[in-house]
């Protein structure tokens, strides 16, 4: 075993889109509709339509974090570098909690509907531990399978939702031609109070689609393919959900439907006697296995990523030699799924499940706003969620609204989870993190106070570097090492190359006054100023094999003679002749980053030299001759 420093990027946008859709479609589609209907009649067809557009805020939102931020752990790795330690230990554990309770409903699923199966073929029924011992057998299945390979995982996930959508498309296919409209009638008689209330109960039906983001580090080109990947799916998955509904409205009795266990088998039996009922079984069979698969693949990531942050013990983080999986957090996971399918009442875990998981919607929300106003510079998701701030805000109070009818019970674990988060930040945590989160940022933005720890800045601009599989050359070799000047108040420029030649002295082993002078007769010969408020001086020195670039920030600016406007950024160059090939080439690298959108303005905006040294090297010039 080995600590952890990358996860293998072995899933593609198809990936993504199966275990998002394999993570959502489950008992939300072939249990919850009879419950739903006997709640909003008819009308539960608009309470699914109203939960798919309630969840569309949270997908953009962790969509945008996931292309900026693609680390394993997801939501737990956006909230404590938003917010945290505390509040990031609440999220991981109550994003693995609910994780591990949807697992546990999905293999529980599986042994039920198989009891069924047996029931209508054979009339033989099960025993509670037999469901269970079936439950159990089905989770240490899948959990063998992800031990072996996330790669074999997804291929599995991939197959069986294919199955899955395909089963589903014959249904409605051969469903629509049976759909009686007298069904309908009274559609609106519960009222829309009891329209949205059920939206809330349905909600949950679309809560695994989120979970994808649990394995963004594993995600190739994750700017693109988890946004893509995430909307995709709740796009077909919202199709399929209410086309299915709609169609099982409108062929079942609705006395029928309301006390049904398998309300879309049932409908299926009357589209297509004998075998309908069969083949919808195993549709719902597949789609509880896509839950579990995917579950366990996603909830396994949240301990990994804390104890890479030391929230938890390192073992969490350990991989496999052979496998390349966090094989110790995948059993840990598994144990859990397996005594809540042997110990826990599934009714009020399902409703804590869902008041977790809405608590982590409006976590998520929460995190764009901080991450955006911290006005860190290497946060740059490559997907924007829109509409910002307005539907972050809306997303907040509507999630919040949802919380309220849940009950006390499930307020009270939720409390619970961030008592036992402040107790263990306490006994183990404080002593081991001392980052900086963006909500310090803020903070620090507000008070006008500096911080003291750039250890988030620095932290995603390697994420960033990783994700665009940018690999340094020698420029990026200097300029991490290089001194950078920043310039309080405005100043002649024969000063600041004074004070350059200081420093270049120490670096270059060159007397102070030699520098000094090069810089004047250099400026003597022609200006440096290569466009308003951007110098690049640049000087030859005696020696071999020396070349060193020095940084100047001025935001109140440099007065060059003879130069109108003054100059707010300067790139100085000295090298030995035997450098003059790479002379031009650092030339072309500063032509290429000064010329980026935005570099002004980012510049600038620094907040220290760190921020403005990032700033370089998150530069998407085209790099070359590697060191």
């Amino acid at each position: 075993m080995k600590q952890i420093d990358g996860l293998k990027k072995e899933l593609a946008l198809a990936d993504v889109f199966a275990i998002a859709s394999g993570a959502m479609i489950s008992s939300g589609l072939f249990v919850l509709p009879a419950i739903a209907y006997a709640k909003a009649g008819p009308a539960v067809i608009l309470s699914y339509f109203f939960a798919s557009l309630l969840i569309i805020p949270s997908i953009l939102c962790q969509a945008e974090l996931g292309s900026a931020m693609p680390r394993a752990g997801g939501m737990y790795f956006y909230v404590e570098r938003s917010f945290g330690a505390i509040p990031g230990l609440f999220t991981g554990l109550a994003d693995w909690f609910s994780l591990a309770l949807k697992i546990a409903f999905a293999v529980v699923g599986i042994a039920i509907f198989i009891e069924l199966a047996l029931l209508q073929l054979f009339g033989i029924g099960m025993a509670s531990w037999q469901l269970k011992a079936i439950a159990i057998i089905s989770c240490i299945v899948f959990t063998v399978l992800n031990i072996v390979s996330v790669k074999h995982t997804s291929k599995f996930q991939i197959l069986l939702v294919i199955s899955l959508l395909v089963i589903l498309a014959i249904f409605i296919l051969s469903g629509v031609k049976k759909v009686e409209f007298a069904r309908y009638d009274g559609f609106f008689d519960k009222g829309w109070l009891a329209i949205l209330a059920t939206s809330g109960l349905v909600f949950i039906s679309f809560g695994g689609l989120n979970k994808v983001v649990n394995v963004a580090e594993e995600v190739r080109e994750p700017g693109r393919n988890l946004p893509l990947g995430m909307l995709l799916a709740w796009l077909v998955v919202s199709f399929f959900y209410i086309t299915v509904i709609a169609i099982t409205v409108g062929v079942v009795d609705g006395s029928e439907l309301s006390g049904s266990l398998m309300p879309i088998s049932l409908a299926a039996s009357k589209i297509i006697p004998f075998v309908g009922f069969g083949l919808l079984g195993i549709a719902a069979v597949a789609a509880f296995v896509t839950t579990a698969n995917a579950g366990i693949l996603a909830a396994s990531r949240s301990p990994m990523a804390m104890s890479r942050d030391t929230l938890l013990p390192p073992v969490l983080c350990h991989v496999s030699e052979r496998f390349k999986t966090p094989h110790i957090s995948i059993l840990l996971t598994s144990g859990s799924v397996i005594a809540a399918v042997t110990f826990l009442d599934v009714e009020t875990l399902a409703k804590t499940a869902s008041t977790l998981l809405i608590i982590l919607y409006i976590l998520g929300s929460a995190s764009v706003i901080i991450m955006r106003e911290s006005k860190i510079q290497s946060y740059r998701p490559k997907f924007k969620s829109p509409l910002y701030p307005y539907m972050h805000f809306f997303a907040i109070i509507a999630y919040s609204a949802l919380i309220i009818g849940m009950g006390k019970l499930p307020l009270l674990i939720a409390v619970g989870f961030v008592g036992l988060s402040s107790i263990w930040y306490l006994l183990y945590v404080s002593k081991r993190v001392s980052r900086a989160s963006a909500a310090m940022h803020v903070v620090e933005r507000v008070t006008d106070r500096e911080l003291k720890t750039v250890t988030l800045e620095d932290e995603l601009r390697d994420i960033l570097l990783e994700r665009d599989d940018v690999i340094g050359d020698r420029f990026d070799q200097l300029i991490k090492k290089c001194e950078i000047i920043d310039v309080k108040g405005p100043q002649p420029a024969d000063k600041v190359f004074r004070q350059s030649a200081n420093i270049l002295s120490h670096r270059l082993g060159i007397d102070e006054s030699v520098l000094f002078e090069k810089f004047l007769h250099r400026e003597a010969e022609g200006s440096t100023v290569i466009q308003p408020g951007l110098a690049i001086p640049h000087i030859v020195v005696e020696g071999e094999n020396k070349f060193d670039i020095l940084l100047v920030r001025a935001v109140d600016g440099i007065n060059f003679p003879h130069t109108p406007e003054p100059v707010r950024a300067m790139f100085i160059l000295s090298g030995s002749k035997d450098e003059r090939n790479y002379h031009l080439r650092a030339l072309m690298a500063i032509a290429q980053i000064t010329q980026e959108k935005d570099f002004e303005q980012r510049w600038l905006a620094a907040r220290d030299i760190e921020t403005i040294r990032n700033l370089i090297l998150l530069s998407t010039r085209k790099r070359g001759d590697h060191p």
